[in-house]
């Protein structure tokens, strides 16, 4: 095989195994670019052009939909395979995987059907192309993209929008600056008037990428030539125009044979006294060479693109597999082994919420500087200490005998109960924090990329880092309350003995009997008491973190998947492929991604091996 069948063999297989991955379409999609990227052939003409029949002759087969008004309804991507003299002539679809058809009117057929699964049987049209792959030794090895057929005006059955929406289709293709244009033109009519020369002077106004084609030489009036034309005085291109001669309809009628026609064809320029003169130029055959030849040169210049895009999306695509994870072991041994390197990766970015490496830990200082001290503001000491609920804790402690000096029984049933309150924002604080934690761990899980693939593991690693935190929170409500308790259990002694006496040096006994019922005597002792409280609500602001940092955050941080590392280790190989049960479409994305690397790969080293050989 040429250099030159080399190049285009290999642009055409990247260009069918991006249509194979169901990728060609997509804006954003890299091969949908690497599509774009690759040159290739758009057949332009208006309705009754021709078209059809320069395939056919290109192609050597008879295998098109014919008929009047607009028979090409969606594009066809025609990719030919030049393929080993002696080999059997086949096509296939796409839409129709490991089919080979090698009766070309059955082709026909297909094209025909599948026109119709989309448009309906109408004369609509769809932007939704066909691809169909022909491999054949009477080809040479291109892609060409029939389109449909300009036209001027609606008919029956169309929308008064088909004159615009198909030259839009058509744009969209002959635009690309890798697309050589071939602009199919009658010769019985006007060159002033063709539809695909007007098209082409809008998006290759230069000439460079267009290729002119003359139809229905023989059809002209007597007396008629398109020497004009063919020796560019009508119209210049920067390649020579090529005249064709397609088969009549009475050889379309007898199923005369594509390989007769060609010779048919060359006859005709042959012995043409007008056209004889340029028959090495004529023709099928020559326009399937010039074609080939000219998109070979395209090619090569667009080899160090393509490499870099291949390049690319080969960085690419390993960098996501390595986020997807490679497949799975079997044995026992190594799925422990991977499920506890996936824990460690939780575990890992769980610390960092914890440790500020991540946003989030920051909520449990805010619990502890924001939450608690509201909480504790909050308490209801005012009503607790209130003059009357005062006068009435201390008569029912004195019972029937009043106090001599100062109501202890009094002071200590009042502070009992009033230090009974920091119970509430005790609790508090360790759900609060508890809160804080779970969330955390849900966030862990999801910014986890080597789990993504596991949704069994997630859900069973979730469920034990969320028990773990519920044991931790009840070991910190139980330390939390049980400073609390502390608090009430032994009573600062010193801060009772620093306040003023309630009898003075020297005072008069019994006119301090009247003081000790006055409202100014309940109201001293509700202040001596709100004083204590206050100095312990202090303590517990800063005690109650501590407790709770201890025995939650701590533990979170150092033994949140001990349990569940003990559990694991005693799970059986079919409960351990259980956890490491994939998500189906993470499992079909990273065939997709292995499929695409592959062929990216392949790609490289053809193009390699191409480029040396140059």
């Amino acid at each position: 095989m040429t250099t030159m069948e080399s190049l285009i063999g290999l642009v055409n297989r990247i260009q069918k195994a991006c249509t194979v991955l169901g990728d060609y379409g997509g804006d954003d999609n890299a091969f949908s670019s690497l599509w774009e990227a690759l040159p290739s052939v758009a057949v332009v003409g208006g309705q009754s052009s021709g078209k059809s029949s320069v395939l056919e002759s290109i192609v050597g087969r008879d295998f098109l939909p014919r008929g009047s008004g607009i028979v090409t309804r969606r594009p066809l991507v025609l990719q030919l395979h030049k393929t080993e003299d002696g080999s059997q002539e086949y096509a296939e679809f796409l839409h129709l995987p490991k089919q080979r058809f090698t009766d070309f009117s059955v082709v026909r057929k297909e094209i025909q059907d599948e026109t119709d699964r989309v448009t309906g049987k109408t004369k609509q049209i769809s932007p939704v192309p066909i691809h169909l792959s022909i491999y054949s030794p009477n080809v040479v090895n291109l892609t060409l993209i029939d389109l449909p057929g300009l036209t001027k005006v609606a008919v029956d059955g169309q929308p008064e929008s088909i004159v615009r929406d198909i030259e839009a289709m058509v744009h969209s293709y002959v635009a690309k600056p890798n697309c050589l244009i071939l602009a199919i033109s009658p010769a019985n009519q006007d060159i002033a008037t063709s539809d695909a020369i007007k098209l082409c002077r809008e998006v290759d106004p230069t000439g460079e990428r267009t290729f002119g084609v003359l139809t229905k030489l023989d059809l002209m009036d007597k007396g008629t030539d398109a020497l004009d034309v063919l020796e560019g005085r009508s119209y210049r291109l920067q390649h020579p125009w090529v005249g064709i001669v397609n088969r009549s309809q009475a050889d379309i009628n007898k199923n005369i044979d594509m390989i007769v026609a060609r010779r048919k064809e060359r006859e005709y320029f042959a012995t043409s006294p007008d056209y004889g003169h340029l028959a090495n130029k004529m023709g099928s055959e020559y326009l399937a060479k010039l074609l080939s030849k000219n998109l070979e040169s395209v090619i090569r210049a667009r080899i160090p693109s393509i490499t870099s895009m291949i390049n690319n999306s080969i960085d690419e695509l390993e960098s996501e597999l390595d986020h997807l994870g490679r497949p799975i072991a079997v044995d026992a041994g190594a799925q422990l082994y991977t499920i506890l390197e996936l824990c460690r990766a939780f575990d890992r970015i769980f610390k960092e919420h914890l440790d500020g490496g991540r946003p989030g830990g920051d909520r449990i200082y805010g619990v502890f500087d924001n939450q608690l001290p509201a909480a504790l503001r909050k308490l209801p000491f005012d009503r607790h200490l209130s003059l009357q609920n005062v006068k009435r804790v201390v008569s029912e402690a004195d019972g029937y005998q009043p106090h001599l000096i100062a109501p202890e029984q009094g002071y200590r049933r009042l502070i009992d109960s009033a230090l009974n309150y920091f119970r509430g924002p005790a609790e508090a604080s360790a759900d609060a924090v508890h809160f804080v934690l779970k969330e955390l761990v849900r966030k862990s899980i999801a910014e986890t990329q080597e789990l993504r693939r596991f949704p069994s593991l997630q859900a069973e690693l979730a469920g034990a880092a969320n028990q773990a935190l519920e044991r931790f929170r009840e070991g910190s409500k139980k330390t939390a309350l049980r400073l609390v308790d502390m608090e009430s259990s032994y009573l600062t002694v010193d801060f009772f003995r620093r306040l003023p006496q309630e009898v003075e040096n020297g005072g008069n006994p019994a006119s301090s009997t009247v003081d000790r019922y006055s409202e100014m005597h309940f109201r001293r002792i509700g202040s001596n008491v709100s004083s204590y409280v206050g100095m312990v609500s202090e303590t517990l602001k800063s005690s109650i973190p501590k407790a709770v940092v201890h025995c939650q955050v701590r533990e979170a941080k150092h033994s949140l998947l001990n349990h569940f590392y003990t559990q694991i280790g005693k799970k059986e190989g079919k409960q351990l492929s259980q956890l490491l049960d994939e998500d189906p479409a993470l499992m079909e994305r990273r065939q997709q991604c292995a499929k695409r690397l592959e062929l990216y790969k392949a790609a490289r080293d053809e193009v390699d091996s191409v480029s040396w050989a140059r």
